[in-house]
């Protein structure tokens, strides 16, 4: 099946989820996405966004070095893709409401975090 142009600007995360739900019922693999062989699927991709930014002489690429080289700009855009792919099919194999998630975790995280307290820093200097 071809898929149609997809932008953030236009696509739901259910649009991305029946994606991907689709490309694995194609293939008959339900039976090997089990909550564990995802997550270390999860890891793996992740694992590979990292070594791209792995042995670089001199500076580590900044925001501008990756943006302008075709090809590691290429390579990450397709690492990112790897790991959400895999996060969503997790979402759907757990039943999981990715938008929920994500809101109740951004509500724990400002809780967590205040803005006047982490403004411009990582962490508190205790």
């Amino acid at each position: 099946m071809e898929v149609a142009r997809m932008a953030d600007d236009a696509t739901t995360i259910m649009e991305i989820k029946e994606l991907m739900r689709e490309f694995v019922a194609e293939r008959n693999w339900e039976m090997y996405h089990t909550p564990r062989s995802i997550a270390i699927s999860i890891v793996i991709e992740a694992a590979e966004l990292l070594e791209i930014f792995q042995w670089h002489e001199g500076k580590e690429p900044d925001v501008m070095d990756v943006k302008q080289d075709d090809r590691m700009y290429a390579h990450v855009k397709e690492e990112i893709a790897d790991v959400f792919l895999y996060l969503v099919e997790m979402c759907n194999i757990l039943d999981i409401d990715l938008s929920e998630a994500v809101k109740e975790k951004m509500e724990k995280n400002r809780k967590k975090y205040p803005a006047e307290l982490y403004r411009g820093r990582a962490r508190l200097d205790k």
